[in-house]
């Protein structure tokens, strides 16, 4: 008799934990099942297309100046994603500064440079070499480069005065014209 009640006894303990355990199993499965999704979603998404409005984004500069899409808004911005050890990056530097120059005293265009995976001391060496006087930063954890889905450096992407991506360069500039011919008709 004493041993029939341990034995019931030891069947609900079993009973009872399994269900506990169990119910923990489901929602660790749940919440791994939303993550997942949400990753999927992310990747359907696919980049960013032109026409399409650009998710808020900040750049903080090496020189610790802060730009963000909301602050520049009503503003041409051309986004210039490059790397110090990239040499196509080196084919267009001087073009985009340039272009920079040309368009500075306007004050409606802003150029961005996002330094990709890179090391500070380096990219700060490539921007004194090239001459570079427009902003540039790093690309801390690789925020702004996973938000465009950039496939490689150099990359540009022009955004017009509403906000919208409106032109994409993979691969270097040739030409300050070539430049020029994606930002002038962006603008009034």
């Amino acid at each position: 008799m004493v041993e029939e009640r341990i034995n019931n006894a030891e069947r609900t303990n079993r009973q009872t934990l399994p269900r506990w355990v169990v119910g923990l199993v489901f929602a660790a499965l749940i919440g791994f099942l939303v993550l997942i999704g949400l990753g999927l979603r992310r990747t359907q998404e696919g980049p960013i297309v032109i026409g399409q409005k650009v998710p808020y984004f900040e750049l903080k500069t090496f020189d610790g100046e802060v730009y963000n899409t909301q602050q520049m808004q009503g503003k041409v911005i051309v986004v210039n994603f490059w790397a110090s050890w990239c040499k196509p990056c080196e084919q267009e530097a001087f073009e985009l500064e340039e272009a920079w120059q040309f368009y500075k005293p306007r004050g409606d265009v802003v150029f961005l440079g996002v330094d990709y995976v890179d090391t500070e001391p380096e990219a700060k060496a490539f921007i004194q070499q090239f001459g570079l006087t427009y902003p540039n930063g790093p690309d801390l954890r690789t925020r702004i480069s996973q938000m465009f889905r950039i496939q490689g450096v150099p990359e540009t992407y022009i955004i017009d005065r509403e906000g919208r991506l409106a032109f994409v360069k993979k691969g270097p500039f040739l030409s300050v014209t070539e430049i020029r011919g994606a930002v002038d008709p962006l603008l009034p």
